[in-house]
């Protein structure tokens, strides 16, 4: 399997690492590249991340064999809907973001006779830190990557697709949309949100500098997720934010057990809650791959 050109539309940590993925495992020849920040695809040529400068996500896409979404999810439908004329028949065409239902709605409204070539996907990685000086061949290895191909999609393009993403080192499972968001939502989405809202609470206080002077471990491990690029996430938790808020609910729910069992002194039932919360969290492993925790 042998690409001839990669359109990366999104020059950041998730594109510009799949770029550079792409040309250790030798499978693309040339990357042209576009990003709404003239400094970041300028950085990612510098960097030689890409071969090629695009002034638009239309000319990124032209003459592409195979191209690559890596925008905010916010952002898709205006993007699909630029490159769509650009688009050569036989492409293949994916994006990485975090939801899938609107992505999917975007593609349909947009790519017309295109839509074969989209195989939407989702590759479970990252980082708190964003920007194409972060990005390396290395991200996508082993990381699990789910794809949510639609029932119109090509077959040829499904098939690169499961190939591209194998041969890049990651295990593949495929869902719906709908059973993409809703996961993701619980395990994803939510822990992000939590995590926002938690720093938010602890600098409301007027000590806030005092608290953070003296935090540990437990501050550091549970807020990491929240130096997370703010324009991805506002994005993401709009675009699930029925997914996001039902799972608000369940949390609610769990809080307000370990909350009644506090102002009760109950022990027993507190150890009892705190038990359940360990025992899953101790049997976890990421994607089934043995770590320390």
């Amino acid at each position: 399997m042998q690409f001839r050109q990669l359109g990366l539309i999104g020059c950041g940590l998730m594109g510009g690492s799949f770029a550079l993925a792409l040309r250790r495992a030798g499978l693309v020849e040339r990357v042209v590249g576009f990003s709404a920040s003239e400094r970041s695809r300028a950085r990612a040529q510098a960097l030689g991340v890409i071969d090629a400068l695009a002034d638009s996500a239309a000319q990124a896409a032209r003459g592409a064999d195979l191209v690559l979404l890596a925008v905010p999810v916010g952002a898709t439908q205006s993007t699909l809907q630029a490159i769509a004329p650009e688009l050569a028949a036989d492409a293949l065409l994916m994006d990485v973001g975090s939801t899938k239902t609107d992505v999917v709605a975007a593609a349909r409204a947009t790519l017309g006779e295109r839509l074969p070539c989209f195989v939407p996907a989702h590759p479970i990685t990252g980082k708190e830190v964003a920007g194409i000086e972060h990005a390396e061949a290395r991200l996508y290895d082993n990381c699990l990557t789910i794809l949510t191909p639609l029932a119109s999609c090509g077959d040829d393009q499904l098939g690169r697709a499961r190939a591209l993403w194998s041969a890049l080192g990651c295990r593949l499972r495929e869902l719906s949309p709908e059973a993409h968001d809703d996961a993701f939502a619980a395990v994803s989405h939510l822990p992000h949100l939590l995590a926002f809202a938690y720093v938010n609470g602890v600098v409301a206080s007027p000590r806030d500098q005092d608290y953070l002077a003296l935090a540990g471990p437990g501050f550091r491990d549970f807020s990491r997720i929240a130096a997370s690029d703010p324009t991805v996430w506002r994005d993401i938790l709009l675009a699930n934010r029925a997914g996001v808020l039902a799972h608000v609910q369940s949390f609610g729910q769990a809080l307000q057990q370990l909350q009644a069992c506090m102002e009760a002194g109950d022990g027993p039932a507190l150890q009892q809650l705190i038990e359940r919360a360990r025992a899953t969290r101790s049997s976890w492993t990421l994607g089934g791959i043995d770590q320390d925790l």
